[in-house]
């Protein structure tokens, strides 16, 4: 084999014995992780996901921002992708797409969806369930606007989650995009479309080292105000 397969090039292949060998030969936090004091926690999630986020980013998390973004389709079967977050504030957890791909399209048709992310550095996981809204057509082409020419440029290429022909039909869409996003700043992208995700639970996890994680969940409770309580791990 060549070294280009052997390094995960094209056409590579690991054995069953050379992948079981690798998977069962990796560790998770061989290094030290932060404490988790529950009862210093405050009353609603927001503040200690704001918290968290800045303490991993700090901690050299690289990219912090990225989560997992879990949905239902048309037959109730789950589906996840990653994507960005885009804010977090009193309204949810903020996020956007195009109201024509598929997780807009399951969004439409079902509003509620999951949240993960995952921050190894610093072994800490964090869990978002609720319902989605999604903005108006000002919010989310606002929400387009603070981003890069190359995020106007994808939302300018569109079709996502559409079967593409071939690679050279993406290149010449992409770069037609490109180009009008230059010269277009202001471009409309009508499918562009920022979501909030307003949390009904969210779980804080702490790894330890020992397996003794440290799971604080917040739930609303009848009346809507927060509920805290401590998980077996």
């Amino acid at each position: 084999m060549s070294s280009e397969g052997r390094d995960g090039g094209a056409g590579s292949e690991a054995s069953d014995e050379e992948f079981r060998s690798v998977l069962h030969a990796l560790r998770v936090w061989d290094s030290p992780l932060p404490g988790f004091d529950t009862g210093a926690a405050p009353g609603e999630p927001v503040a200690l996901f704001r918290e968290w986020f800045v303490h991993a980013a700090r901690a050299g998390q690289p990219e912090p921002h990225t989560m997992s973004l879990a949905t239902v389709d048309g037959e109730g079967r789950p589906d996840v992708r990653t994507l960005i977050l885009h804010d977090v504030d009193g309204r949810g957890w903020h996020f956007a797409s195009h109201a024509t791909s598929a997780k807009g399209v399951q969004l439409a048709a079902r509003p509620e969806a999951a949240l993960g992310f995952y921050w190894p550095s610093v072994g800490r996981q964090v869990r978002v369930r609720g319902e989605v809204t999604a903005c108006g057509p000002e919010e989310s082409r606002a929400d387009l606007a603070v981003r890069s020419r190359g995020a106007l440029a994808a939302a300018l290429t569109g079709r996502q989650s559409e079967v593409l022909g071939c690679a050279e039909e993406l290149v010449r869409a992409s770069e037609a995009a490109w180009k009008r996003a230059g010269s277009e700043p202001d471009a409309p992208a009508p499918t562009w479309t920022r979501y909030v995700l307003a949390p009904a639970e969210v779980e804080f996890f702490q790894g330890d080292a020992a397996r003794r994680h440290t799971r604080l969940r917040y739930r609303r409770g009848a009346a809507g105000a927060w509920v805290r309580e401590l998980l077996w791990p």
